[in-house]
């Protein structure tokens, strides 16, 4: 039953992948990038963020390899990447917004470009163990996978707007924002298939979760330091803070369908 189940499993997880896809055809329908549009998106990245971190990755790893060691996987996590932080220097350019109406001011923002990177990469990590989860479940449980994949799928559509939208304000391409946040959801069903070919006779459930929580610490510097900071240097705070809660309203929904 479980080999009959191979093909369903991996069609499910592509699709539940690529769902980041409708969140960065976003990009398609911003005819003209206003500055209020782009602190909403942030906030609302951050909030996904930094709720999926510590509501469902953190808690998740503390229950398989316990408090301390997942904490302290957690910190390293954000370790590593305030020592990537350091090591990338800070474009040497302004990034001076005050007039968005014109995609040629937006394209000379490294920094947003820079955001949008480090955004796709986590959540394209994020991603392999969350293909992986996908997949396994399905083999056991078509039902359960179909469920899973359903709530995935929601929960990865706001995920492609926390990728594209910077990137696409920082370049001006719509075709770039597509690409970057396609391929941060096209390493869910790449988890699917390294973990049927390779992975999963070693995958352990501690290797798992160490995975899960280095990825928290990781989102949750990118949130705190890269995407609210950006999102509140632009102005509109209380809309900042809409997007904040309504990323984490998208997550706990999503979660709670589970």
């Amino acid at each position: 039953m479980v080999s009959e189940n191979v093909g369903i499993a991996l069609g499910l997880t592509l699709l539940a992948g690529l769902s980041t896809g409708i969140g960065s055809a976003i990009a398609y329908f911003i005819k003209r990038p206003k500055i209020v549009y782009l602190a909403f998106a942030l906030g609302l990245s951050g909030g996904v963020m930094i709720y999926i971190s510590f509501m469902e990755m953190l808690p998740e790893a503390m229950e398989t390899m316990g408090e301390k060691w997942a904490l302290l996987v957690f910190f390293l996590g954000i370790g590593v990447m305030a020592l990537i932080d350091l090591l990338i220097p800070e474009p040497e350019n302004p990034h001076n917004f005050e007039d968005m109406d014109t995609p040629r001011v937006a394209h000379g923002s490294h920094k947003l470009m820079r955001t949008g990177v480090f955004t796709a990469l986590a959540i394209g990590v994020h991603n392999f163990p969350e293909g992986l989860a996908t997949f396994a479940a399905t083999l056991s449980d078509v039902k359960l996978g179909v469920f899973i994949t359903i709530a995935i799928a929601i929960h990865n559509i706001p995920e492609g707007i926390a990728v594209s939208v910077p990137i696409f304000y920082a370049t001006g391409s719509r075709k770039k924002a597509f690409l970057y946040s396609f391929l941060s959801g096209a390493s869910e069903p790449v988890g699917a298939i390294l973990g049927y070919l390779v992975l999963m006779p070693f995958l352990s459930p501690a290797v798992l979760a160490g995975t899960l929580a280095f990825v928290a610490g990781i989102m949750i510097y990118i949130a705190l330091d890269e995407l609210l900071p950006t999102a509140h240097r632009y102005g509109h705070g209380h809309l900042v803070i809409g997007g904040i809660v309504l990323g984490m309203l998208i997550m706990a929904v999503s979660l709670l369908m589970l």
